[in-house]
């Protein structure tokens, strides 16, 4: 039997960064596992998920490079999902450089680079600032509106 890889993330707002690393992660084995992030373990981590844990998991399980799409709920799963799916490599993005080297003696690790000019806390930073703008946008109509309305008066 082939080589299993096992990955997780929230995959929030799915983007080509997203399906960059599933993809270079596939070319490392024959079968990839990809832990989905529900909505509460994100909680935890301080994360909120603008698409819900139902969505992302369908999007993640669509994809043809992924063979199972799992829940990720805690911390401590990943030591046992490599045990549970006899996985040979945990592979993440390398912003987690260094962050699962306890689990080096039970699997082969990973670090992938992220892909150039895209991240889903950017992706949300610019959503945020689009927003903000035409808060004040349609604040400076009301505005000029109501300064009509009272000339017209």
């Amino acid at each position: 039997m082939g080589k299993t890889v096992i990955t997780y993330g929230t995959f929030d707002l799915f983007h080509i960064g997203h399906l960059n690393i599933i993809k270079r992660l596939r070319e490392h084995g024959d079968r990839l596992i990809v832990g989905v992030s529900t909505d509460e373990f994100n909680a935890i981590k301080g994360k909120k998920p603008i698409v819900p844990f139902e969505q992302r998991m369908e999007i993640v399980e669509s994809i043809k490079y992924v063979d199972l799409a799992i829940p990720e709920d805690r911390w401590s799963q990943k030591p046992e999902d490599i045990e549970t799916y006899d996985v040979d490599i945990l592979g993440m993005g390398a912003d987690w450089q260094g962050k699962f080297d306890d689990l080096s003696d039970q699997v082969e690790l990973v670090y992938l680079p992220r892909t150039d000019g895209i991240s889903t806390t950017e992706m949300k930073r610019i959503l945020s600032e689009f927003d903000a703008r035409h808060v004040e946008e349609l604040k400076r109509t009301i505005d000029t509106i109501g300064q009509i309305v009272k000339e017209l008066s």
